[in-house]
């Protein structure tokens, strides 16, 4: 059964004599005061080599494999968050974006600005690009 006879006689002589069985002393981890810190950098999704480093500095002196083994413990009870996918209908939407002021050097060292209009169609994901020198030509009159 995996176990040596002698131990097995020495716990059946304990229960005998009405003595508790031996507990095992707990020590506190080397990492209960780093904890805080840990969880704070896992929600900004740093690797444990980098916590591991990071916490080195602030006076751990523990093993990488603890770190890692927590963080990894931690990670799993998170629950992912879902992507959602959103489905479109054909000609009900559409996304508009303007950037302005654009620069662009050419290698002659020619300055250039301009503004661009992006009209994007979700649904068949098809895409305007426009770049537009003067705005007023698109103010509606």
């Amino acid at each position: 059964y995996g176990c040596d006879y002698r131990t097995v006689k020495a716990a059946y002589e304990e229960a005998l004599q009405g003595n508790k069985p031996k507990t095992r002393r707990t020590y506190p981890s080397k990492l209960d005061s780093f904890k805080q810190i840990i969880d704070t950098k896992l929600e900004d999704q740093c690797t444990a080599k980098s916590i591991f480093k990071f916490i080195q500095k602030k006076g751990f002196d523990g093993s990488y494999s603890l770190v890692r083994d927590y963080c990894r413990g931690v990670k799993k009870e998170r629950i992912q968050k879902a992507t959602v996918r959103v489905e479109y209908t054909p000609g009900l939407s559409a996304q508009i974006d303007w950037k302005e002021e654009m620069r662009l050097i050419s290698s002659q060292g020619e300055a250039f600005r301009f503004n661009i209009f992006l009209y994007i169609l979700p649904y068949s994901k098809k895409k305007l690009l426009m770049q537009v020198k003067n705005p007023s030509n698109l103010e509606q009159k």
